[in-house]
């Protein structure tokens, strides 16, 4: 069933479990959501046990409060009255949760991604949205919104909108991002330690892929990678490659920026963005992944050369349909 909105007080009436659980490879709008949701829910009725399941999320989150206690869904048994998807455009990407999820008695999805198409009982996407966590925002009664509930919030709207710079940034963002800093918490501390602040050397294998960079189609395409082995030359691991496709985004004159990670020997995670032509968001679901039309990601395998041309060549594609 999909929905224009949600009651979160009457859909948790009754109800005295609830799991919630983002997406595998959490980010800033996963981990920043659930984690509302969790005080938020509590907040409404103390009475309700709310579980937080989330793999691996990156320890620069731990400012959040519960992230101490969030869990591992490979080891959990319990079936829950009530579970929430959220920031997730397809079960698959629930990775060990979705075992809860479906043995759930009622579920609800709440995500933000154009390719979501509505996976549980309940589905409210609002593609307009800059992130999960603005949607959450605009369901939530201000009355019960601690300042801890807000600092979630809106860390996950910092991380999606990249500090207010995508094109997913609407007058609404920023409306909702000045509702929840009237909380009272200090912004600035949270863009920087989250957001901006590196590691010496997560700073130096960015330096390293974007050494590595080449452009292609006119320039208008820049294009770079990081191999199993540079990942452990530089002591990092994925999480530590955040940023890397947004910094490649800021070279003058680049319509689409394509960055790709090797997680297994020839198997890459490859994240797009784009500014005004290229819907990244096709390109990455005709290879089986998502996202939105300005960023988004899939998996692709192959030799580094071969994954490179068939990336090319879905951008040359699409940018020649649009001039036609």
């Amino acid at each position: 069933m999909n929905e224009s909105s949600l009651d979160l007080k009457k859909i948790c009436s009754g109800i005295h479990t609830v799991g919630i659980a983002g997406h595998v490879r959490p980010d800033g709008d996963a981990v920043g959501a659930c984690l509302a949701l969790q005080q938020y829910l509590q907040t409404v009725n103390p009475q309700i046990r709310a579980d937080v399941f989330l793999e691996a999320p990156p320890s620069k989150f731990s400012l959040l409060k519960g992230f101490d206690r969030i869990l591992d869904a490979s080891s959990c048994s319990q079936v829950y009255d009530l579970f929430f998807a959220l920031d997730i455009a397809d079960r698959s990407r629930l990775g060990t949760a979705e075992r809860l999820f479906s043995s759930s008695r009622e579920t609800v999805c709440i995500d933000h991604h154009i390719s979501n198409a509505g996976f549980a009982g309940h589905n409210l996407i609002v593609p307009t949205a800059s992130s999960t966590c603005e949607v959450l925002t605009g369901l939530m009664d201000d009355a019960f919104i601690t300042t801890d509930t807000a600092v979630c919030l809106y860390l996950g709207i910092v991380h999606d909108t990249g500090v207010f710079r995508h094109s997913c940034t609407l007058p609404e963002t920023m409306e909702t991002a000045a509702r929840l800093m009237r909380k009272g918490f200090n912004a600035n501390r949270i863009i920087n330690e989250t957001y901006y602040d590196k590691t010496f050397n997560e700073n130096r294998v960015m330096g390293a892929a974007l050494s590595r960079s080449e452009r292609f189609l006119e320039d208008s395409l820049i294009f770079s990678y990081i191999t199993m082995q540079d990942m452990r030359l530089y002591q990092v691991t994925p999480a530590g490659l955040d940023g890397i496709v947004q910094n490649m985004m800021s070279t003058v004159g680049v319509e689409t920026a394509v960055f790709l990670y090797e997680a297994e020997p020839e198997s890459w995670k490859v994240s797009f963005r784009s500014r005004e032509r290229v819907d990244v968001s096709r390109i990455c679901r005709s290879f089986g992944g998502g996202g939105h039309i300005r960023a988004a990601g899939c998996n692709l395998s192959g030799t580094i050369e071969s994954v490179r041309n068939t990336v090319l060549k879905a951008v040359e594609d699409q940018l020649r349909q649009v001039s036609c």
